[in-house]
């Protein structure tokens, strides 16, 4: 009786420790390839890949490279990959060593409707990952067991180019090739490092209710946001402007965005230069008080300073 009762038991669990034992396996979670936002970054923080007949598994490369020739060689098959020849010939080398590829695009800078940048921006990422896609094919056909993780970031066109943004002319095309990251090893590393990070906060500006002008009483605060931002010219300052909720969404949002500029022209008479200092318009959005009081009405019309 005994026995029967324990086979009986038995049977009944073992629907259940089955299900406990699938549901204990580890799942592997889908990392998207896409590095989101724009990158600040200046060439000049890329070792160029020139200086170097092998490479140094904890360090980062940049490499001027259009990668969309990657689809072209692969359907011809005859590969001249130029100057990316010194990665393929240390890759046959060194077969096993783990490679993490960026595709690097930009935004012609002169492309202000933003639904044109987006799509620019869509097809920018299928172009670069369907690129990678044949660099590992023709890296399967040299039989390189080399593993290689593909990814696609958007940097800021002035900042990768650093001063000769301002020197040189503007490349037509809407859509600019950076090039390629780099970066052989296991070690975990961000390949775009936060400029900003351990950079002090700046307190809002402050604003009377439908109204956009700066008090001369923020004059001192603003004084040290500039100070700052001379003498950090790697820093960028976003400057965003919200109201509270007693006018219309339009009226709102042309409200927040003078405020904004009106903050903006201020740094600029304080020696910031204009290209670094970017608005936004965010009308009611995001209120950190509550606008049915006349104290959260106040906190809510306000001018945030962000570092990027």
């Amino acid at each position: 009786m005994k026995k029967f009762l324990i086979i009986t038991l038995t049977l009944l669990l073992l629907p259940t420790t089955t299900l406990l034992a699938q549901s204990s396996k580890k799942t592997t979670k889908e990392v998207s390839p896409f590095i989101e936002g724009r990158q600040k970054v200046r060439q000049t923080d890329y070792d160029s890949v020139w200086k170097f007949t092998s490479f140094d598994g904890k360090k980062k490369y940049y490499l001027n490279y259009d990668y969309v020739q990657f689809l072209q060689l692969a359907e011809s098959w005859r590969p001249d990959l130029g100057n990316f020849d010194v990665v393929m010939n240390y890759l046959i080398r060194n077969p096993r060593s783990p490679l993490r590829v960026c595709a690097i695009y930009a935004i012609n800078p002169n492309v202000r409707d933003e639904e044109q940048r987006e799509a620019l921006k869509e097809n920018a990422r299928t172009e670069a990952l369907e690129s990678l896609e044949a660099l590992q094919a023709y890296m399967k056909t040299k039989q390189m067991k080399t593993k290689l993780q593909p990814q696609v970031a958007q940097v800021d066109y002035r900042y990768w180019r650093g001063d000769a943004f301002f020197t040189e002319e503007v490349p037509a095309d809407p859509l600019i090739r950076v090039g390629l990251i780099l970066y052989f090893g296991t070690k975990k590393m961000s390949l775009f490092p936060n400029a900003m990070e351990g950079a002090p906060t700046f307190k809002a500006v402050k604003f009377f209710p439908n109204d956009a002008t700066v008090q001369e009483s923020w004059y001192s605060h603003l004084d040290e946001v500039a100070k700052y931002l001379k003498e950090n010219d790697r820093a960028e300052v976003l400057l965003t402007g919200y109201t509270d909720d007693q006018g219309t969404a339009a009226y709102s949002k042309g409200l927040s965005r003078q405020r904004a500029v009106e903050v903006k022209k201020l740094l600029i008479a304080r020696g910031v230069e204009e290209f670094r200092i970017e608005v936004e318009a965010m009308g009611t959005a995001n209120p950190i008080g509550d606008n049915s009081t006349l104290e959260g009405r106040v906190a809510n019309n306000r001018c945030t300073i962000t570092l990027q």
